[in-house]
């Protein structure tokens, strides 16, 4: 049974008063409630200002259509104290992406907060900033997280130092609502918890493959097998890289 929060015994992040910055990754076939569900909370966070950047500064439209568009490109935008890095069909596309990928690696290096939300997870483990990190993603994804050097745990939201991970997509809310309780405290969370009426009491108990009726899981699995082919493929070819790697070194 998956636990609603995991925090590892690395340092967390403390509460600050200080005005802080959040920055927002979107892209093409992003899963856009990835971005607007940690957004709504995010926003609502006392004395912090919110950054949306891609790649070129245009807009882009997340995998059902949805127009979106940044305030900057990511070679105008600085470093943020968070940075958000949301999943979707799209991260597929960017896990050799350089000016991403260092945009990531680069805010773990100065140990700013990484955020990923559901497959955002691997565009932080195509970064190299998962190894030796506690995380979770979406449950499809779960099984290649080991391929990135990162350990895996059962949990919505996890917790490891600078690194804050979601599961899958609408546990951005979650995590989102995690990191004000640690930067701004309980109250603040819970404040933005009741204005947003955040109170998930679904009329259906299918929302993991564990509860899901086994011919709506199977259906999932075989629109899913395309992506989730490539994505295996993908991490593999990132572990055998990283062997070859280390015993040149």
């Amino acid at each position: 049974m998956s636990v609603p929060l995991f925090i590892s015994g690395r340092s967390k992040p403390k509460i600050t008063t200080q005005q802080l910055s959040v920055g927002c990754l979107i892209y093409e076939q992003m899963d856009q409630i990835d971005l607007t569900g940690p957004f709504e909370v995010l926003s609502r966070m006392p004395d912090t200002s919110i950054l949306i950047i891609g790649n070129e500064g245009a807009p882009v439209r997340d995998v059902q259509g949805l127009r979106l568009s940044p305030d900057a490109s990511i070679a105008e935008a600085e470093l943020f104290d968070v940075l958000v890095v949301p999943g979707g069909y799209g991260q597929q596309a960017l896990m050799h992406d350089q000016e991403v990928l260092a945009l990531i690696r680069e805010h773990a290096r100065k140990e700013k907060l990484v955020f990923s939300v559901c497959t955002g997870a691997l565009l932080c483990g195509a970064a190299g900033v998962l190894v030796g990190r506690q995380v979770t993603t979406h449950w499809s994804a779960r099984h290649l997280m080991p391929h990135y050097g990162a350990d895996l745990v059962d949990a919505r939201v996890a917790v490891d130092g600078n690194i804050i991970s979601a599961a899958g997509v609408t546990a951005g809310l979650d995590a989102a609502l995690v990191l004000v309780s640690l930067l701004r405290g309980d109250a603040a969370a819970q404040e933005i918890q009741l204005a947003i009426e955040y109170a998930p009491n679904p009329v259906f108990q299918s929302g993991t493959p564990d509860t899901a009726p086994a011919d709506v899981l199977e259906r999932f699995r075989r629109k899913y097998e395309p992506i989730g082919a490539a994505r295996e493929a993908e991490a593999l070819r990132h572990a055998a890289s990283d062997s070859v790697s280390r015993d040149r070194s």
